[in-house]
């Protein structure tokens, strides 16, 4: 039973229905969609479906429903725009993007087992309703040691530095793969340190900076009770060798600083890194205090965003390892973004 072609049916002809849904029922665009089918030529919604209680209709699932399900030209070619647009709000409104977000989350076309990227690779339709591009996303092969060649040539297909890889640079990365990941590495989440580890392997990183080493000092204050950290880094730029010391809020926050302090003369650009996501899992918890520890970190610029990963008994090298990748992997898409301007 639809209750607005009922109430269309009723109305005279030249009345325009709209609809204001939210979604305390999980069902805001569905409602949204019926009702179009119903009749009504007006869907009030919200970008990323923000809004108070659940929120309001998402109306970055509605508008390519109705353009690409059901045939209505909403917006054109402006469709591939459209997950620019979302991941534009959620960085005004300083709120993090559902990954698993329909259309145009970052999983909405991501792929890991060994039999979807077979098929990916043979048929896209198989797994995806649309093409990703269509709405301005991108398709993501997830790997690991488990990963088949399939899955891994498709991955290394869609390396934005990489190109021509062969059957033996397929086989040297499921090699390296297999003894990192058995240190406790995951690149599933790490595109950003994954494509810096193919480069390695083949010779093709470029050396911007070399860390010469690092440290972390905390002391605390008596009179206010609070903990003042400081890190210091030396690194290496060309054939000048730069030592820089800097506060922050705990040491990886320092550690940041500093490597940025260090590195801004020379490469402006990482001022525009933002630190946007830092997570720790502890990889074998019987080990106490002595666990290994894997941290992710995401990192943007505003407008694009990358992921790292570092791994190591001691929770500031691992991050150490997360942040010298995300620094790295921004230069490098910084001057490749310079290049193609």
């Amino acid at each position: 039973y639809n209750v607005t072609k009922h109430i269309y049916d009723f109305l005279r002809d030249d009345i325009i229905i709209g609809i204001h849904a939210h979604n305390d029922s999980d069902l805001a665009v569905a409602n949204s969609i019926a009702a179009v089918e119903g009749g009504a030529k007006h869907i009030q919604g919200t970008i990323n479906g923000y809004g108070e209680r659940c929120g309001n209709t998402n109306l970055c699932s509605v508008i390519p429903v109705l353009q690409l399900k059901k045939n209505f030209d909403i917006i054109g070619e402006k469709l591939s725009l459209l997950t620019f647009a979302a991941n534009s709000v959620a960085e005004i409104a300083n709120v993090a993007m559902k990954e698993n977000q329909p259309f145009v989350g970052r999983s909405a076309f991501t792929h890991k087992a060994g039999i979807h990227a077979s098929g990916i690779a043979k048929n896209a339709k198989t797994y995806e309703h649309i093409a990703p591009e269509t709405v301005g996303n991108e398709r993501k092969i997830l790997v690991s040691d488990q990963a088949g060649a399939t899955a891994i040539k498709e991955k290394l297909s869609h390396l934005q530095f990489i190109e021509n890889l062969g059957n033996d640079d397929v086989t040297k990365v499921l090699e390296r793969l297999k003894k990192l990941e058995w240190q406790g590495y995951a690149f599933e989440g790490a595109d950003a340190s994954f494509e810096l580890l193919i480069m390695d392997i083949l010779n093709k990183k470029p050396n911007l900076f070399e860390i010469l080493g690092f440290r972390i000092i905390g002391d605390t204050i008596t009179a206010t009770d609070e903990i003042n950290t400081e890190a210091s880094v030396k690194i290496k730029v060309e054939n000048d060798i730069i030592h820089t010391v800097s506060e922050g809020e705990g040491p990886v926050n320092a550690l940041d600083r500093a490597l940025k302090k260090a590195l801004t003369p020379k490469f402006p650009s990482v001022l525009n890194f933002k630190l946007d996501d830092f997570k720790v899992r502890i990889l074998n918890s019987k080990a106490g205090t002595a666990a290994k520890v894997r941290v992710n970190i995401e990192t943007t610029d505003g407008f694009s965003r990358w992921d790292t990963v570092g791994v190591s008994e001691n929770i500031i090298e691992a991050s150490y390892i997360a942040i010298v990748d995300s620094l790295m992997y921004g230069l490098i898409l910084s001057s490749k973004e310079a290049e193609n301007a």
